[in-house]
């Protein structure tokens, strides 16, 4: 499962021209759900997400979480984040999950994160998106969680 995440001063996702999602300071985060990924690694991935210090203390060091400074949290989902890239000039999509079981992880890591956050916003799964976003910094990190197997 991975995350792509990034620090931002505003972030928002429109589909048909209509906002589906949008937050003010916080989290832009890119979610893709990978082949035999199941909850515990969206558990694993949302716990490490939460309390990654990406954001300045007093004395301007990543020592604050998004938890810490109450920032939005903005989940899009994006299956091309599983991309092979490995070899010739189109990228293989085998590593991501099937439309079903993404949708199904997706779903379950955004009502996880509601459970623990008070402003979770989301784009739309399956649809053709725009995203816009001011990235704070930049401050961008890959974050993954590989299933027990492939550790």
């Amino acid at each position: 499962m991975i995350a792509l995440l990034q620090r931002v001063t505003r972030a928002s996702v429109e589909v048909d021209g209509v906002t589906v999602g949008a937050i003010d300071g916080g989290l832009l985060v890119l979610f893709c759900a990978e082949r035999n990924d199941t909850r515990e690694q969206a558990d694993a991935l949302l716990a490490r997400l939460l309390s990654y210090r990406v954001f300045a203390d007093d004395a301007g060091k990543m020592n604050r979480s998004l938890s810490d400074v109450d920032g939005g949290l903005l989940l899009v989902p994006q299956f091309t984040l599983a991309a092979d890239t490995r070899s010739g000039t189109r990228p293989s999509f085998t590593p991501a999950a099937t439309p079903e079981e993404g949708r199904r992880l997706f779903d379950y890591f955004v009502d996880a994160a509601r459970a623990r956050m008070p402003r979770v916003e989301t784009g739309r799964f399956g649809a053709h998106m725009q995203v816009s976003l001011t990235n704070d910094g930049p401050v961008t990190f890959w974050l993954q969680v590989k299933p027990a197997a492939a550790n």
